[in-house]
């Protein structure tokens, strides 16, 4: 028994990694993500103003962006990630590769030396082009070990670029989960308003399918090949069959009131007055509510 759970266990990580790299990939690869939208809102801004042209999606990611400068085009790959090769991208969403954050742009003109740059919060760098590369002082000449500093390709040969950046082990196995595009906010922050109503129905449909699995697969095993394990396992194969999204709408229109009986609500988790209610109507309510969304969750 030991071994077999140890099997098992040992199994997720295969398992963990073969599905989260398909599913990057796919994201990665699948048209129509951040990169081609930021694209086209800055096409579209520029059509507004009376330049540009319209371009196809697989326009958008091939030739400069159909139209934008290659400067642009570059930082917009850096900022999203997509300067990198696709394995390298997946190690950092993952959290084990260094993410690089709070970037600075660095310009040197032919012969120049040396810059100074503003790092924030008062703070000032000098970054000086050597024969070996580049170096990052201080303000009092000491070498800088908090930043880092990488060259950039620059379609302009009279100027030299390059990247100063930070590094940090951060991705989803650390916790952090990334900054939403669509709401521009914390994943995390987007999905805890969320966790309650999916923990509740969670937890209610693993239990409930327990509940009635287990007895049930004990009395097939008692009566195995009799008519009841024969119609048992028909109705369970039925069930299997449904989706509980279409499960769910049936019984909306069935049971809440759509052209049937009106018994439970059409929609909603609590009440509006649910915390000005009792304990036990608390309970009552909450069960109102969740008894149609428990049943498609569990079945489908």
């Amino acid at each position: 028994m030991a071994t077999y759970f140890l099997r098992r266990l040992l199994l997720l990580i295969p398992t963990f990694f073969g599905a989260t790299i398909l599913v990057f990939i796919i994201l990665q690869l699948a048209p129509g993500g951040p990169l081609e939208q930021s694209i086209r809102q800055i096409q579209m801004g520029g059509m507004t103003g009376g330049e540009g042209a319209s371009a196809g999606s697989s326009d958008l990611t091939s030739g400069g962006g159909a139209g934008l400068p290659e400067e642009a085009m570059e930082e917009l790959k850096r900022f999203y990630g997509f300067d990198k090769p696709i394995i390298q991208r997946y190690l950092i969403w993952l959290g084990l590769w260094p993410r690089e954050y709070e970037t600075r742009n660095v310009e040197f003109t032919a012969g120049q030396a040396e810059t100074k740059k503003n790092m924030g919060r008062g703070r000032w760098v000098t970054v000086k082009r050597t024969s070996a590369g580049f170096e990052i002082v201080n303000e009092d000449g000491t070498p800088n070990a908090e930043w880092l500093i990488r060259p950039l390709d620059s379609p302009d040969e009279s100027i030299e670029k390059a990247l100063v950046y930070k590094t940090k082990f951060s991705g989803i196995l650390t916790g952090d989960l990334g900054t939403s595009y669509t709401y521009m906010q914390p994943v995390l922050n987007v999905m805890k308003p969320r966790f309650k109503i999916s923990i509740f129905f969670g937890l209610s449909g693993f239990l409930i399918s327990y509940m009635v699995c287990i007895p049930l697969g004990i009395a097939k095993a008692l009566r195995h090949g009799s008519p009841f394990d024969l119609f048992s396992s028909v109705v369970v194969f039925i069930a299997y069959s449904i989706p509980g999204w279409a499960l769910g709408a049936v019984l909306l229109i069935l049971l809440g009131g759509g052209s049937f009986w009106d018994v439970f609500p059409l929609g909603g988790f609590r009440s509006d007055n649910w915390e000005y209610l009792s304990l036990w109507a608390k309970i009552i309510d909450q069960l109102y509510h969740a008894v149609l969304p428990m049943i498609a969750w569990t079945i489908g």
